[in-house]
């Protein structure tokens, strides 16, 4: 009877335990900023179009799973002993590294050096970032683009032994090559290595770069500039200055924070508009100390370095807006034009072109060839057949553009590096090679004038070697985008 008792007492023990999480939900709720992440929302019954939600049990599994009562408590003391018994993370975004150091998963192919761009790729983005320059000059701007390097790039030692990077470039090393020529180029990896800072330049247990470090990258953009930097001296250490968003993923409930670093430099700049944080969209500073005017594209790691660079220009605007755009409404915000993309990143320039009128050219040496890619003949006749299947040429309408993008064959290229050129009524265009219908390099788009109306264009290509072909696209093969 006694023994029958325990079992009963132990088996209502346990059974109250495993009802409690859900039995104080309503009292106990889960934080989402802590986690970095949305959670999912309490399902309804009906979607949005009035019909019975069919999904609405694992709808309300996958609500229960984030919203159950000391879910970070638990996920916390989960991550506590995955780190500490197995040296893994316990969140597949994360990676344990040693002496207390998180990094990025996405950041793994980076770090080892693997499904890195094509040679054609990295010549195609060094090719569009020239146009770019290009026209920031004619406008009379100057354009400096940099990418911030991943954590794991400048900080490898704290990664897992068991992390071994090939024997081979990654895709900053290969772009860095590239663009070594260029003066709009600010190689910021190299910037950070070369500082000799005793103190970290990025935090342990976030994916970003501290204060120290977005004051050299500041230092580094302003002497591409030719302009002086803010007087930052002093610096502290601040031991539990900043929440970390990688401990944040895998400890919720502690506020994990983590060390940053300040100068004793006090800022004056201020912000115009509405304010909500640093990662809003856009962001709109003016200073009383600053001369000249900019527009920086940025991404996170564009929060840390803001105050510097605001303070330094009269007026600023720091955008997260992508794909960037270079049109004429936003060179007026700057006189002075900045894109910063963080390593991981850099892919996207290969797949997006930025909003910015295609260069029309009028060089009689860049006029079409007469050389027409044939596909395949039929048998017995001289009439080419091409295969439109895999020329993809898409028409979007953008404002005050239309975007023609697609993708070219591989007869059309020779080597690596290319200039596509589209005519449109007699006119000729430059186009850039990024496009979302290319992932080895053959893509081009153009955004060229809204109002011209047009039945077909060509495209053609021009190699170094000579190389070129020539191929006419009639309006019915046209793809358009709202289809």
């Amino acid at each position: 009877m006694k023994k029958n008792t325990l079992y009963r007492l132990y088996s209502g023990a346990f059974i109250g335990i495993c009802l409690l999480p859900a039995v104080l939900m309503p009292f106990v709720k889960s934080d989402s900023s802590k986690e970095k992440r949305a959670l999912s929302e309490l399902p309804k019954l009906k979607t949005d179009e009035g019909d019975f939600n069919i999904n609405i049990l694992s709808d309300l599994g996958d609500y229960f799973s984030e919203h159950f009562a000391f879910r970070q408590q638990l996920v916390t003391a989960d991550g506590r002993i995955k780190t500490a018994l197995t040296a893994t993370s316990p969140n597949t975004d994360v990676i344990d590294g040693t002496d207390g150091w998180l990094y990025y998963f996405e950041t793994i192919d980076d770090y080892l050096n693997i499904n890195t761009m094509n040679s054609r790729q990295i010549s195609g983005i060094c090719h569009d970032l020239r146009l770019v320059n290009d026209y920031c000059e004619r406008n009379g701007k100057q354009f400096i683009f940099t990418s911030v390097p991943n954590k794991n790039s400048l900080y490898p030692e704290h990664m897992p032994f068991n992390y071994i990077p090939a024997d081979a470039p990654d895709n900053y090393e290969l772009l860095s090559e590239g663009l070594s020529e260029d003066s709009f180029y600010v190689n910021m990896k190299a910037v950070l290595e070369d500082t000799g800072s005793s103190i970290p330049l990025y935090h342990a247990t976030d994916t970003h770069w501290n204060n120290l470090g977005a004051y050299a990258g500041h230092c580094a953009l302003m002497g591409a500039l030719g302009r002086e930097v803010c007087p930052a001296e002093n610096w502290t250490i601040e031991e539990n200055g900043r929440l970390g968003d990688l401990a944040a993923m895998i400890y919720p409930s502690e506020g994990a924070r983590d060390t940053q670093v300040h100068s004793d430099y006090q800022f004056t700049y201020e912000y115009q508009g509405h304010f909500n944080a640093l990662d809003d969209v856009t962001i709109d500073t003016v200073s009383e100390k600053g001369e000249g005017t900019l527009l920086m594209y940025r991404d996170s790691f564009g929060e840390a370095i803001l105050p510097y660079m605001a303070e330094q220009f009269s007026s600023a605007e720091f955008s997260r807006i992508t794909p960037y755009r270079f049109d004429e409404s936003m060179l007026s915000m700057g006189e002075t034009i900045i894109v910063e993309l963080v390593e991981r990143n850099l892919p996207r320039l290969a797949e997006a072109a930025p909003l910015m009128p295609a260069p029309e050219i009028s060089d009689e040496t860049v006029l079409p060839v007469s050389s027409v890619f044939a596909g395949e003949f039929k048998a017995g006749e001289n009439e080419p057949v091409i295969d439109w299947s895999k020329i993809p040429v898409c028409i979007d309408q953008n404002g005050a553009y239309t975007l023609i993008t697609g993708a070219l064959p591989e007869e059309f290229f020779s080597g690596d590096e290319a200039s596509v050129f589209i005519t449109v009524n007699e006119k000729t265009y430059e186009a850039f090679r990024a496009s979302e219908y290319s992932d080895c390099g053959n893509g081009f788009s153009a955004y060229i004038p809204a109002d011209l109306q047009f039945d077909r264009i060509e495209i053609f290509t021009k190699c170094p070697d000579g190389h070129s072909i020539r191929v006419e696209v009639p309006s019915d093969k046209f793809i358009r985008k709202e289809q």
